[in-house]
């Protein structure tokens, strides 16, 4: 594909087109899944940072100002594998802090707190979207694989995600006694 028609593609998926998004994904996923399992070294952080990206693309393709969308879609690669780096980093030091609780019983009663409110608030949500959350998170799904088995595009299937996971954080984040009826 040429740049000329590269830029036509990207201003239908500013346009909302969702083909186009489909066809901007299947354009660049191999060479940025590439780029990002060459960044991890693992196949599977390296599809979970690819989904993340197209989700990114989705939410961000209105911030494309026309320059090399190469550099522009990299870049987006490289920061998220950077934020990948941070997380797992917070994720061994709280490791490492629950490990000490665990031998004191005070993460035992936190954690089934934590998975009550987590049950109650994926109740909450739209049955298609609590459906979406849970094929990711626990039956350990691609997004390609959830958009296979709901017979939709894959763009349609991220948009879902990252709302449905918007709102989850939100239901989480505010006490009951103040959230709206």
């Amino acid at each position: 594909m040429d740049s000329e028609q590269l830029k036509v593609l990207i201003y239908k998926c500013k346009a909302g087109q969702q083909g186009a998004f489909d066809q901007l994904i299947a354009l660049y996923a191999d060479r940025c899944f590439g780029f990002l399992y060459r960044l991890s070294g693992h196949r599977q952080t390296a599809e979970d940072l690819l989904s993340e990206l197209f989700i990114k693309l989705v939410e961000k393709i209105g911030t494309w100002d026309g320059g090399s969308f190469d550099n522009w879609i990299f870049t987006i690669a490289g920061n998220l594998f950077k934020d990948h780096l941070r997380a797992d980093y917070r994720r061994k030091k709280l490791l490492q802090e629950k490990a000490g609780q665990l031998q004191t019983g005070e993460f035992a009663e936190a954690r089934n707190d934590l998975e009550d409110k987590l049950q109650q608030a994926l109740k909450r949500l739209e049955p298609e979207i609590a459906e979406l959350i849970m094929m990711r998170f626990y039956a350990d799904l691609s997004f390609k694989e959830m958009a296979e088995r709901r017979n939709e595009p894959i763009g349609t299937t991220l948009c879902k995600m990252h709302r449905g996971l918007k709102k989850l954080r939100e239901i989480m984040e505010v006490p009951e006694k103040q959230r709206p009826i």
